[in-house]
């Protein structure tokens, strides 16, 4: 027999809609809030003297470590002379990924002194696997994959940025 005690009311109902809707909506805010880059990355000039010339990139710093967990997530394209430079307090063996990265990045790391220690090349899009500097750096470039080869930038290369106490 038909017992109304033990059908949902239409307020508990309603009630159950606006909390799967606010669960919903919350999800997407975190997921745009994620895909946005954080506010403050500045922009310079670095160079970088190779045994036939020197090349100009333009650059953006990722100096926070909000900045640098973002870096270059999301992003569709790069300009040739572009890209972004993440800054250390201190030399050390840095670990970098490709997760949502969408382009492929070469990564120049550089020491302390203002030279080329190292360089990963062409590294692939979105992968989770750790890319490690193979000495301590206090840097690292992160421009277009194929970008090192191209321009011959090899390891003892001189870069000149303020934050390596250099200038070109």
């Amino acid at each position: 027999m038909f017992n109304p005690s033990r059908w949902p009311r239409r307020c508990d109902i309603a009630a159950w809609i606006a909390f799967a809707m606010a669960v919903v909506l919350a999800g997407m805010t975190v997921v745009h809030a994620q895909t946005r880059p954080p506010e403050g990355f500045t922009t310079g000039t670095l160079a970088i003297r190779t045994e036939k010339e020197t090349h100009k990139f333009q650059i953006e710093i990722a100096r926070t470590p909000e900045q640098q967990q973002f870096g270059l997530m999301f992003r569709n394209k790069l300009a040739a002379d572009a890209g972004m430079l993440f800054v250390y307090e201190r030399p050390q063996r840095i670990s970098m990924w490709m997760k949502n990265t969408y382009i492929p990045l070469d990564m120049i790391f550089i020491g302390a002194d203002g030279h080329v220690v190292g360089i990963a090349e062409r590294r692939v899009p979105l992968s989770v696997e750790p890319i490690y500097s193979s000495a301590p750096a206090l840097a690292v470039l992160e421009v277009n994959g194929g970008t090192a080869a191209r321009l011959g930038i090899k390891p003892g290369d001189a870069v000149f940025y303020e934050a390596f106490g250099t200038s070109g």
